[in-house]
């Protein structure tokens, strides 16, 4: 199933320079045009600052090819083929989950090198790097399974598509990806220190050794720990979902 998933992506080609877009816009939008007048708590780079928001967005984002994925193989009736061959009723969402984690892999290399190309770089060691790309990674994996969940639960690529944004917007807009919560109003400052994405966010910046982490309150005090803590509970909640789901559609 993974592999199957993987020769998908492979044959479009044209979706992951899609996805890539988006990204890379907010980069050169922010980071040159915009970057200039926005001051950040300390002091430091914007550009800095900014990167590893971006990394973590163009996770929460990879939540539309996930979903748009699976109902697209549900809709078509790929699922009711599968039913009756001799394999588990899991590999079909497993493989789809370890396929995205794959290509996740792939677009954080990538926009990793982007970042490199436009001035950004960590600076607390390659052991702190690999640890921060490890979190954004644990994100993209749990929100995989959130969008696996939506794909089964509306079986038309044309309907989730219209969900997903609408659902990715407002955690990317009330986070910490472009503004520090300590500019922000105090009672929406405390929603994004709380957003799951401004927690991998700041934990990100604090293992590259980017400016933008820290705070008082106790989520930014603990970004490591909810950075862990928040894909844990949506894999806790998602991944049993999922795969109840997708049985309920073999019967």
């Amino acid at each position: 199933m993974t592999k199957r998933n993987m020769a998908h992506v492979v044959r479009a080609p044209e979706e992951v320079v899609i996805y890539f877009t988006l990204p890379i816009m907010f980069v050169l939008v922010f980071g040159y045009v915009f970057g200039s007048g926005m001051a950040l708590p300390g002091g430091g780079s914007y550009r800095e600052f900014l990167l590893p928001g971006v990394f973590a967005m163009t996770m929460l984002y990879g939540l539309g090819a996930t979903a748009t994925g699976v109902a697209f193989d549900v809709g078509r009736g790929v699922v009711d083929r599968f039913r009756s061959m001799p394999m588990a009723r899991s590999a079909l969402v497993a493989g789809r989950s370890a396929a995205d984690l794959i290509r996740a892999v792939l677009e954080m290399s990538t926009l990793v090198v982007c970042g490199l190309l436009v001035g950004w770089q960590w600076r607390n060691g390659i052991g702190d790097a690999l640890a921060a790309v490890g979190l954004i990674l644990l994100l993209r994996f749990a929100i995989t399974w959130v969008g696996i969940y939506l794909g089964l639960v509306v079986p038309n690529p044309d309907t989730v598509g219209v969900i997903v944004f609408p659902a990715a917007f407002p955690l990317t807009a009330l986070s910490n990806v472009f503004v520090a919560p300590e500019l922000m109003p105090d009672w929406l400052g405390a929603v994004s220190e709380w957003n799951p994405l401004s927690s991998t966010v700041a934990a990100s910046r604090e293992l590259f050794g980017n400016p933008g982490f820290g705070g008082d309150s106790w989520a930014a005090q603990h970004s490591l720990l909810l950075a862990v803590g928040w894909p844990l509970v949506l894999l806790a909640i998602f991944v049993p979902l999922s795969i109840r789901r997708y049985q309920k559609l073999s019967r």
